[in-house]
């Protein structure tokens, strides 16, 4: 009995025992299930998260407006898309750690809406193998540079070549650089760039598993200095001696100067006829000093016209796809770029980018300017008016921040404006933050410093959703080329007296050729474009009006 007692003993325990073991190994399949969805949703916070600071730095993905009256919502589907490669215009291949900005800089500009076309990206793939077949210490560029020691050129070559060379500010050299490109992948050329010491280290390299940097001990570069109008080795030097009429050149030189800058001469301007093309293209090496954006005039040229056509759909856009894909911060620069927008523009619902380019400070005082900058403002509507009637502004659950970035040699614009808004609340309750990266006072040419400073300041001006720039700024230009923005044009006045169009919008991004030749009679651009003119698309510039460049001709 007391065995059996013993046994129901046993048994009731079980019993109780049983329940008890089962409820703790659910407890334990709740508590593991539970860990396993905390740690699921702290990796989902932590996307969203990212994808939180990665909104802040881009409103390219988050936001699609131009102007404070514009929608800006957009899905979270949407602001998770970015296309680093933009739509096929970058390589793959790169190291991507030795030039960050490469596939980052997408992630802080709005999405551009221009997409390369299918055949500029095809076109820019084989200019890289050509580059990589050819560049520097190749065993075709060695070969090639033997010819420079003969007085002609004897049969045709592997590889032909372009040699950029720099002048004047970092926006001219930028403009230049990529018109060089340009014309190097229309004529199949390689091009290679002279940086010298002010400009190292600023950009990474464009072309994957190459250079496109001129070798120090290049045997020419003695002679570069030596490049300007009316050079002995110069195109239309040889053109002034053969009484314009190349056919009678019998042997191309093995190298040739070509002077393309804004104090070019009219035998310099030969360049651009289209009878003179088939010669330069048995010249092996072509020496280019060139500040200025020349792309416009290739669209002239009839030989080009059908290549162009297929590489570029959007006129409007050549600039914008050409600088995107050439030019890219270094590490340094892009240090300085992320920084700076970090610390004053992320957080910032709207961005505005303000570039006030006076070339000559005696002739616009300082007060006209910012009459002028202030009248633009308040016509365009680009920012709330201040309240001078209160002290502290109305409070508002719906306050849009607005970060502005002045860009300018001189600080006093940006004092000014940082004053205005800093004294008095605006009338629609927004907030109003104002700030400048530098004033170098001057432009220093031939310093390193400056240039990195320029870059990084162009590159912030890209960043922004809404751009004011300064007519006949090149500065502005590649700005407004690299954000894919149309900017409103700030004429900046030559006198005591503001003018009455304080900043009409652009119609195109695209830069100017502010010094073209005039072999061909463009229309203005209030005429309406001739339905049978083959260049309907080159007009004349809203801020020079003896400039050229590039519309979509929708617009017109």
């Amino acid at each position: 009995m007391d065995i059996f007692k013993m046994e129901r003993s046993g048994y009731g325990s079980k019993r109780i025992r049983k329940p008890v073991v089962s409820f703790l190994i659910v407890f334990c399949l709740l508590y593991i299930a539970s860990m396993f969805y905390r740690s699921s949703t702290s990796v989902l916070i932590g996307e969203v998260t990212r994808d939180n600071i990665t909104g802040q730095l881009t409103e390219n993905v988050t936001r699609c407006s131009e102007t404070e009256s514009e929608d800006t919502s957009s899905s979270g589907t949407e602001s998770m898309v970015v296309d680093k490669l933009l739509g096929g215009l970058l390589a793959t291949g790169f190291d991507e750690e030795s030039c960050i900005s490469r596939y980052q800089a997408a992630l802080y500009r709005k999405t551009s809406s221009y997409k390369p076309s299918a055949y500029l990206v095809s076109k820019l793939r084989k200019y890289e193998e050509l580059h990589k077949r050819c560049g520097p210490n190749t065993e075709s560029y060695r070969r090639t540079l033997k010819k420079l020691s003969s007085s002609h050129t004897n049969g045709t070559t592997d590889c032909n070549y372009i040699v950029w060379t720099p002048s004047n500010g970092l926006g001219n050299r930028i403009i230049s650089m990529a018109s060089s490109f340009l014309y190097a992948v229309l004529t199949n050329r390689v091009l290679l760039v002279d940086h010298g010491s002010d400009m190292a280290g600023i950009f990474c390299e464009p072309f994957p598993n190459t250079s496109w940097l001129l070798p120090m001990d290049f045997p020419l570069k003695d002679q570069f200095y030596s490049l300007q109008p009316g050079n002995v080795h110069s195109y239309g030097h040889l053109l002034k001696m053969n009484n314009l009429d190349i056919s009678t050149v019998s042997q191309a030189p093995p190298f040739l100067h070509l002077y393309l800058a804004y104090n070019y001469g009219k035998h310099d301007k030969l360049f651009f006829l289209d009878q003179n093309q088939g010669f330069l293209q048995k010249v092996p090496w072509l020496i280019l000093k060139s500040d200025l954006y020349f792309v416009p005039y290739l669209f002239l040229i009839p030989s080009f016209q059908q290549e162009l056509g297929k590489l570029f759909v959007d006129k409007e856009a050549v600039f914008h796809h050409l600088v995107r894909y050439l030019f890219h911060p270094s590490n340094q620069a892009w240090g300085l770029i992320t920084r700076f927008y970090q610390a004053y523009l992320a957080s910032a619902d709207q961005k505005i980018g303000l570039q006030v380019r006076v070339f000559n400070r005696k002739a616009s005082p300082v007060s006209v300017v910012l009459e002028q900058i202030l009248g633009c403002i308040k016509k365009e509507k680009l920012l709330p008016q201040v309240d001078e009637q209160k002290l502290i502004a109305s409070p508002s659950k719906n306050k849009t921040s607005r970060a502005i970035t002045v860009a300018s040699l001189y600080p006093e614009y940006y004092e000014s404006i940082k004053s205005m808004y800093w004294m008095n609340p605006t009338v629609n309750g927004d907030v109003i933050g104002v700030y400048q990266p530098s004033h170098e006072e001057v432009q220093h040419y031939g310093n390193n410093m400056h240039n990195l400073k320029a870059w990084a300041e162009i590159s912030i001006l890209s960043m922004s959703d809404v751009l004011v720039t300064s007519s006949w700024s090149t500065f502005g230009y590649v700005a407004q080329g690299l954000g894919g923005l149309k900017p409103w044009i700030l004429y900046v006045p030559a006198g005591n007296q503001p003018t009455d169009r304080p900043c009409p919008r652009g119609k195109s991004m695209e830069p100017c050729f502010l010094s073209p030749p005039d072999y061909y009679r463009i229309p203005t651009t209030r005429e309406r474009p001739d339905a049978g003119s083959p260049v309907p698309h080159v007009r004349h510039c809203e801020d020079a009006s003896n400039g050229i460049k590039l519309f979509n001709s929708e617009q017109l």
